[in-house]
């Protein structure tokens, strides 16, 4: 092997090597500042000086009728609590900044957005999703009925949302007209835009609800 060939390759293993070392080097720190990252939200879950903030708390919700106890941190959303707490997928995570209506809940009878509502707020209070609708023996609500005998939906995405907008709507305004019902559910959207079909849904509805 010339001298040239073998300074080449003394190169070529010195650059390999910075190479490999530098790699190492990353993973390294990567591995010191996960575990430093570890430490503290260790110390700050058992006791450290954030604990009573960012800490999880066991607390009561009245869902569906029944008191369900669950794990919520202070930041957490009613939305994100229903469906990957209690497994109550029913309510939609769509927009997640309260534009859609796809999460739309009741809560004392009142339509809310739940991505927009803190977990924590709602202790004391009655929250209805899509799935406590029906009733114990598995019957639907009239307005669930409807859209199945109107099929008001396509894809169905947006779907819980509008019907629990409707159900608290027509709560309070039992008898209304195309047009109310219309602004009724006006923070709903639809994403495949059916709302000719939607709307004479949600009317027969308002009928089927008149007549129970």
């Amino acid at each position: 092997m010339s001298d040239l060939t073998e300074l080449k390759t003394g190169e070529g293993r010195a650059k390999e090597i910075t190479r490999r070392n530098f790699i190492l080097g990353v993973i390294a720190g990567g591995a010191v500042v996960s575990a430093a990252s570890y430490r503290f939200l260790s110390s700050t879950a058992h006791g450290g000086v954030f604990a009573s903030d960012a800490g999880e708390r066991l607390i009561t919700l009245n869902v569906n009728g029944q008191q369900r106890r669950v794990d919520a941190m202070r930041q957490e959303t009613l939305a994100w609590t229903l469906r990957y707490k209690l497994g109550l997928t029913g309510t939609k995570l769509g927009c997640d900044r309260a534009e859609c209506g796809s999460c739309t809940v009741l809560i004392d009878d009142v339509p809310y957005y739940a991505c927009s509502v803190l977990t924590h707020t709602v202790r004391g209070r009655k929250v209805v999703t899509i799935e406590g609708l029906a009733s114990p023996s598995g019957k639907l609500h009239p307005v669930q009925q409807a859209v199945v005998d109107a099929q008001g939906f396509q894809c169905a995405f947006c779907m819980s949302g509008f019907i629990m907008s409707a159900v608290g709507y027509l709560k309070q305004n039992p008898n209304p007209t195309r047009e109310q019902l219309a602004h009724g559910v006006s923070g709903n959207l639809c994403r495949c835009q059916d709302y000719t079909k939607i709307l004479d849904s949600l009317m027969k509805g308002a009928e089927y609800m008149r007549r129970a």
